[in-house]
């Protein structure tokens, strides 16, 4: 059995967090203790992981987002609060709760997004499709420990693949709504990065290309194909690009019909329809 850890040993691991410059090394350590369960040796592991920078949610495995306590794995993005934006700006927009809606989730990653909708208006189903299938096994995995999995499909492929046909060929619906966490980092700016960010998420998930606009220039007519009439668009932003990324969707039609503040005030999401 493994020695307990004291609360010398935990003052020692904050200070030794705080060299590597980790915020709120008491905090994390506290929290990397707990997670250790008392194991001195565990803990030891988790303090070595949390220095180089590995985030408390790697470490963990799992996520909260919207209450939900979601699983992670190395090809999913680790998703944050600000994300949350795109759904508080779905209640703002969308009156009928049992509304029996069919969503789209572009790049879901670990299915933060579309499982968080699902919470939120029960008659609603959707598709989650992403690039990479390690994203794709862990969103399932989320559905299924939700008990969203009924509600919830996820399919391996691009956003411009023939993600509109099912594996025997029939046509899937259009989509009432649309909800997308694009890569909007423009590329030279990845090495800025803290490093809990750009040394564990998905780099396809962050970088957006040269002005950190490529993922919305593929968008625009893919969303405008796939949104039936009436729908709506939730599309996440990075900072002062709201104006590009509407100028870049009003292109293919699609009109803006506001925008969402995250809690740090910057415009984080999109909202578009169709046109007609």
């Amino acid at each position: 059995m493994n020695a307990e850890i004291d609360l010398d040993t935990l003052a020692e691991a904050a200070m030794n967090l705080e060299r590597a410059g980790i915020e709120n090394p008491r905090r994390e350590a506290r929290l990397l203790f707990e997670l250790a369960g008392g194991d001195a040796t565990r803990f030891e592991t988790y303090l070595v992981r949390r220095a180089a920078h590995e985030p408390y949610s790697r470490i963990r495995g799992r996520r909260e987002f919207w209450s939900l306590d979601l699983a992670l794995s190395s090809d999913t993005l680790d998703p944050r609060p600000d994300s949350e934006t795109l759904i508080d700006a779905a209640l703002e927009h969308l009156s009928d709760r049992a509304a029996p809606l069919r969503v789209v989730d572009f790049g879901t990653g670990s299915g933060a997004l579309l499982l968080a909708f699902l919470v939120e208006f029960p008659n609603a189903s959707g598709l989650g499709i992403d690039i990479l299938p390690g994203a794709v096994g862990t969103a399932r995995a989320n559905a299924l420990a939700l008990g969203l999995s009924s509600r919830a499909e996820f399919v391996f492929g691009d956003w411009r693949g023939d993600w509109s046909q099912d594996d025997h060929g029939a046509a899937r619906l259009g989509a009432d709504i649309i909800l997308a966490n694009p890569p909007y980092i423009p590329s030279g700016a990845m090495a800025s990065l803290q490093p809990e960010v750009v040394g564990f998420d998905p780099l396809a998930a962050l970088d957006g290309g040269a002005d950190g606009l490529d993922a919305y220039r593929a968008l625009a007519p893919v969303f405008r194909d796939a949104l039936n009439p009436g729908g709506f668009a939730f599309v996440e932003l990075g900072l002062g690009q709201a104006g590009d990324v509407a100028t870049i969707m009003a292109g293919s039609g699609l009109m803006m019909a506001g925008t969402r503040q995250d809690l740090a005030r910057i415009e984080r999401c999109l909202v578009l329809r169709p046109p007609g």
